[in-house]
């Protein structure tokens, strides 16, 4: 159990609300504002991707962003992913003036983006392209997930979307 928590925290520190794609796993650290552990206003939810064998997991309602990133991770789990980590964590108002002033954007929707096939390959030890963004609408986030997916030259699809 300790483990499992302990993947889940290194999980969610690589978290930056959607500005993670495969081709920064390697090369670059996570940025982005990190809310305080006291005070997690808005309705938060995470998407979790697995891209040794492309499997995901995502969960929306979650009071806290912890318990979204855990769950997607677990998600993520069970549908067979190896190596999951957290891609996307995002947040919706609870209510319309709800502003914990923490810098972390109120982004309603998620969407995890991968190239189209197999072919899209670039080599056989490589990942197959990906790209989870998140943005305040559902068209925004595939689009933006889409384009940031097909950076790489290969033609993407979204894979899943979720809004909280």
């Amino acid at each position: 159990m300790k483990l499992r928590s302990a993947i889940a925290a290194i999980g969610v520190l690589f978290v930056c609300s959607g500005q993670l794609g495969a081709a920064d796993l390697a090369t670059r650290p996570i940025k982005g504002p990190v809310p305080p552990q006291t005070k997690e206003s808005g309705i938060w939810a995470a998407i979790a991707y697995a891209s040794a064998n492309e499997k995901h997991g995502f969960f929306w309602g979650a009071d806290k962003r912890q318990e979204a990133a855990e769950l997607a991770l677990e998600h993520c789990r069970r549908a067979g992913g190896e190596d999951c980590i957290v891609v996307s964590v995002f947040r919706n108002h609870r209510h319309w003036d709800d502003d914990d002033r923490t810098g972390f954007p109120y982004h309603h929707c998620g969407a995890l983006a991968v190239a189209k096939d197999k072919g899209d390959r670039i080599s056989s030890d490589r990942a197959r392209p990906w790209s989870a963004k998140a943005a305040p609408t559902r068209q925004q986030a595939e689009d933006q997930a889409v384009q940031a997916c097909e950076r790489t030259g290969t033609q993407c699809a979204v894979r899943e979307w979720v809004c909280t």
